[in-house]
């Protein structure tokens, strides 16, 4: 996945399982390192790996299981701070596509655009997809996306704590 933006094929005429992969891979992102956008491979491993510690925990409750990478155990404060990650990053994505449906003539280009911005990817599906831009779309809805586009580069948490009233008053 590459976050320039740049693209040699126009994947609008692609078969729609072959466009869910390429949306899978745009929200997915990068390694913990890349500045590349998206939730980043290693976030997603871990909430995989918490999963299959919830399962185990449900068929033996008195088991005690840790969410292991390697040899390492994760704290469990660490896995809550990636699943909220997760959480709000799914908000998010949910929450700009519900608003850019107001500006944008479908699902595909609504969604697609907002995971394209969010995850700082570039060219999304549908009116701004590989052959297309954002050009069309309405001012109130290139303002959704800036804020989106902020977000997703500056990280969410460093984003939302500058929000927070709460940091301004120390």
């Amino acid at each position: 996945l590459t976050g320039t933006g740049f693209c040699t094929e126009d994947f609008n005429v692609w078969t729609p399982r072959s466009k869910l992969l390429i949306a899978f891979a745009m929200f997915a992102g990068g390694c913990a390192g890349s500045t590349t956008g998206g939730t980043k491979i290693i976030r997603i491993y871990v909430i995989l790996k918490q999963t299959i510690r919830e399962v185990r925990l449900f068929m033996l409750p008195h088991a005690v299981v840790q969410v292991r990478m390697g040899k390492e155990a994760i704290s469990q404060t660490v896995v809550s701070n990636i699943t909220a990650f997760i959480l709000i990053f799914i908000m998010l994505f949910g929450l700009g596509t519900i608003a850019m449906t107001f500006f944008t003539p479908d699902l595909e280009t609504a969604s697609s655009s907002v995971i394209a911005t969010l995850c700082n990817v570039g060219p999304g599906f549908g009116d701004v997809g590989a052959a297309h831009n954002y050009a069309d779309i309405p001012t109130g809805g290139k303002f959704v996306l800036i804020g989106l586009m902020l977000l997703g580069r500056l990280e969410l948490y460093t984003v939302l704590v500058l929000l927070m009233p709460g940091f301004w008053r120390k």
